[in-house]
């Protein structure tokens, strides 16, 4: 990045003054942490910046995953002149002061300009449109970043003349790596102050940080200023401590070991035993503590076809639909359909007659030998089938009123076998009914 006296000085002031997690911001490839997907060895993203041979790219992903601080890296690793906007406060005439200083460079110097615009999906349709054919002719090399997704928020122009790049909420070890870091550190981070975090506090506020990293430091470096120091003459960060700066109580629950399985065979034995309120319970539990999302929904299905079953259909489907909402909205709005889902299985109707019924029939397959489907039920779509007696004496149920016509179905073996057993909960009743009025009519 290129800047005069005036700047440089301007950006060290303000790097004193600045947070914990701007002034941790990496400057080089080698300082990132996270993000290996497109930062390892080998991939593209890496090979771009090492080589200085970017063309635009797009970084979309949630907050504090490193779209500002990627493009951090570019600037203090490329060439080219860097400039930044951020789109909430910026409008047309800082792109205008911006294509007119690329173009004068770009002419003068041959030098390349990049431009950075933090959130760009809060710019307009027509905002977006300017910058187009000075990205086509390379007046510029656009940098964008987005929490939303590009796709909806991002002319489809702009996207097909750029590279994009997903950027995924950072693991928990690559927060500890931060948070050790930030604490250690003696120039960017809190090291001078003297202070020690305790281990159990460092992986606490890993975990409820939530893939923020910001969200993590600010914590630290909040504990860091605010603790006394102790008899030994440094500040010692306990548990206690980062619980009162994250605002958040740590939670019994060890997502490896007993907790997490107490507690999510509670939430499912609360559903199928149709309590509401402990099925809220248990979801919040595993949300606080930082319990995959996508784990809990699967649960929810698998207790909305285990449990509810044929008492009542269209549990199966809110429980899909919610891991759908899910999937596009991510947490923490994800909680809603979650709760909407487990307090729709939780107050359902229930029967495990499909589940009793398919594991029935599993058990016969294991245990009984069958010599053949009934030739009349067997396949005729191929040639020579009908030679062989396949399909012959088939009844096609249309053709019969009620579009039913009784006739063998399960092979000679297994002649009275019953598989589903049904109750007389919820709509078991109306499949029972169904099943007798066929009946009626043979």
């Amino acid at each position: 990045m290129i800047m005069n006296l005036f700047d440089y000085i301007n950006e060290e002031e303000k790097k004193k003054d600045s947070p914990l997690a701007l002034r941790m911001r990496p400057t080089s490839l080698e300082e990132v942490v996270g993000q290996q997907h497109i930062l390892g060895e080998g991939k593209l993203l890496r090979r771009i910046i090492q080589a200085d041979q970017l063309s635009s790219l797009i970084f979309y992903g949630p907050p504090g995953t490193g779209k500002t601080t990627l493009a951090q890296v570019i600037a203090h690793t490329t060439k080219a002149r860097f400039r930044q906007i951020n789109a909430t406060a910026a409008g047309k005439k800082d792109m205008e002061e911006v294509v007119e200083e690329a173009k004068k460079n770009r002419a003068a110097y041959q030098t390349k300009t990049i431009l950075f615009i933090d959130e760009i999906h809060r710019f307009n349709k027509a905002q977006q449109d300017y910058l187009l054919p000075f990205v086509e002719d390379g007046t510029i090399i656009l940098i964008g970043a987005t929490t939303e997704n590009p796709f909806f928020e991002v002319n489809r122009a702009l996207i097909s003349r750029s590279q994009l790049f997903q950027l995924k909420p950072l693991e928990k070890e690559d927060i500890a790596v931060l948070i050790r870091r930030a604490v250690e550190d003696p120039e960017k981070g809190m090291g001078m102050y003297g202070a020690d975090i305790d281990e159990e506090a460092v992986n606490f506020l890993a975990d409820v940080a939530g893939g923020d990293a910001r969200r993590a430091l600010g914590a630290v470096e909040l504990g860091v200023l605010t603790t006394e120091r102790g008899q030994e003459g440094r500040i010692r960060i306990t548990l206690a401590v980062a619980e009162e700066c994250i605002q958040r109580r740590a939670v019994g629950y060890d997502k490896a070991g007993d907790n997490h399985y107490d507690v999510i065979s509670a939430f499912i034995k609360s559903m199928r035993g149709s309590d509401p309120d402990a099925a809220l319970y248990y979801l919040a539990r595993m949300i606080t503590a930082g319990e995959d999302p996508k784990f809990i929904s699967r649960r929810i299905m698998i207790c909305a076809a285990e449990d509810v079953g044929l008492a009542d259909p269209r549990a199966m489907q809110v429980a899909v639909a919610a891991a759908q909402v899910l999937e596009r909205v991510g947490m923490p709005e994800g909680r809603i359909p979650l709760a909407l889902a487990a307090t729709y299985v939780a107050t359902a109707p229930k029967s495990n007659a499909a589940y009793l019924g398919i594991d029935k029939a599993l058990d016969t397959v294991a245990h009984t030998d069958i010599k053949q489907v009934p030739p009349h039920l067997q396949g005729t779509g191929y040639q020579g089938a009908s030679e062989l007696g396949k399909g012959i004496g088939y009844q096609y149920a249309h053709d019969f009123p009620g579009h039913y016509v009784k006739q063998q179905y399960l092979p000679d073996e297994l002649l009275g076998r019953v598989f589903l057993e049904l109750g007389e909960n919820g709509y078991e009743q109306e499949i029972k009914k169904q099943m007798e009025f066929l009946s009626s009519l043979v």
